[in-house]
Parts: C-alpha cells; structure tokens; sequence
C-alpha cells in the first residue's frame, strides 16, 4: 500500500470560494437565448450546477483518495487502529457522502423551483436560500477536513509493505537497526546518536538467489508490558508481517542498554518468530 499519493483536502472556504467563481466565470460566457425570463431562469440554472458539480467533484475526489479501512490488509487495518480514531476517520468519510447528497438534494429543488417561478425577485431569492444552504453545509464539513488532513500526515508515514517474504529487524532502541537496514539494502534512512530516532518503519529491499526480500527496519522497543504508540507499531510488524527476525546486539552497550536486557527482549520475542542474531558496535 502507498499512501503518499494522498492530496491534501481543501477547506470549506476554499471549496466555496472556487465554486462559486467558477460559476460566475462561466455563466459570463455562455450566450443564452429567449425572453428576459427564459434567460434569467437559464443563467441561474446554470450557476447552481457549476457550483453543484464542483463541490460535488471535490467531496468526492476527497473521499476517494482516502482508504477504506475494512478493504485494507490486516496489518494495515491494525495499525490505522493504533495510531488513528479508526471510527472518528469512519464518520468523517461518511459525512463528505452525506454533504454530496445535500448538495445535490439542495441543487434539485431550487432549480425546479426557480423554473416555475415568474418573478425576477423571486428568482434571486430563491438562488441566494440554495447557495447559503449549501454553503452552510460545506461549512459543517470543517471538522471532518481538518481530522482528514491530520489523519493523511499519519498516514503518509506508513511504509509501503509488500505481500512478500518479510524480514524484520528488531531490537533495542539505539542499538544499530536502521544502520543495517541502510547498510543490506543500500537505503537513506535517518540515523544518530541518540534514541528513537527511527519513530516510523523504514522499508528497504535485497535479493536472495533471485528471490526479493523485504526488510522493515522498526522503531526501538523496550521490554515492559506497556508498551507506547511507536513500539506497539514495531511488535505489529513483529506479530503479523515478519517470517523472520533479524534481532540487532549492541555487544559495546553504548546504547544504554545492558547485555542481559536485550537479551532478555530477544528471547521473548525469537518465541513469536524464527529469530538470527547481528551483532553491532562491536
């Protein structure tokens, strides 16, 4: 899965501001035939599906370019669940499809009203109530543009993991994992001297004897029972993406850590998956 592709999502001021310029634009352009009636009736026809259509396309563009959660592979699904209000993203999804219907519902029947209405006042008005209610209604989409826009940020962290055989390399924070990520599959991934430098999954790929691997460099871990957001993240991949684990030593403790603690980590964990050994800063 890729999620760098997702674009940001406009706000409503923008959305409005757009529509409804576009829609004077247009309207301008277009030579309209008939009475004095006929013509106004078309022009401000015109204006509410220009200004239908571009909300419409831009809901729903937004609602497209974000994953459906249940359709996402099960690692996927989990990790959306620890590092985003999984039914907070389901609801904002929803109400951009709410605010297309309401648009469109709005839209339909303003139209059918100014085409039997006779009076140029009338009209006017009636073209005013349909773009305040529809303004009104993008502007209560707000909320969930904003949880979207702070959801895609996360989002685009996520690796792009692949259906394939998996390595994972583990271990204490510090210790020299993304190093040897960088080192096996020639990758660029930010190291330094200090903890938890790696905060997201690092990805890199090698090939075996005409096999590709995929190796997942993941965030420090420490062996507590609870664990924070980052190493939830690195026991996911752990529990359900790794066939293998490649558990990374630092033997000079430079890390701040001490022989008998990784090695204490590394026994819990080589129970959950078949488990080699680096040895680092030797």
């Amino acid at each position: 899965m890729n999620f760098q592709t997702i674009p940001p999502a406009p706000l409503s001021k923008q959305m409005l501001e757009t529509a409804f310029r576009n829609a004077r634009e247009q309207s301008k352009q277009k030579k309209l035939r008939g009475n004095w009636l006929q013509i106004i009736r078309q022009k401000e026809k015109m204006k509410l599906d220009i200004v239908k259509e571009r909300l419409v396309s831009q809901l729903l563009s937004i609602a497209k370019s974000f994953p459906t959660l249940d359709d996402l592979p099960p690692f996927y699904q989990s990790l959306v669940r620890l590092t985003i209000d999984a039914e907070e993203f389901k609801k904002s999804c929803a109400a951009l499809r709410w605010a297309v219907n309401r648009v469109v519902y709005f839209q339909a029947n303003y139209a059918r009203a100014i085409a039997k209405t006779t009076q140029r006042q009338m009209i006017a008005q009636l073209s005013k109530q349909c773009y305040g209610r529809i303004a009104s209604v993008i502007k209560q989409m707000d909320h969930s543009l904003r949880f979207l826009n702070e959801s895609r940020a996360i989002l685009r962290t996520f690796p792009d993991i692949k259906q394939m055989f998996t390595v994972c390399i583990y271990g204490y924070p510090n210790v020299g994992k993304t190093t040897l990520l960088n080192t096996l599959a020639e990758t660029k991934a930010k190291v330094a001297a200090y903890a938890f430098t790696t905060t997201s999954i690092n990805s890199g790929f090698i090939t075996l004897d005409g096999e590709k691997i995929q190796l997942l460099d993941v965030p420090g871990t420490l062996a507590r029972e609870k664990h924070n957001l980052v190493e939830l993240q690195a026991e996911l991949v752990l529990k359900e993406v790794a066939n293998l684990v490649i558990y990374v030593f630092d033997v000079s403790e430079s890390s701040g850590y001490t022989f008998e603690k990784q090695e204490q980590l590394c026994k819990k964990d080589s129970k959950l998956k078949p488990t080699i050994v680096y040895v680092s800063k030797a």
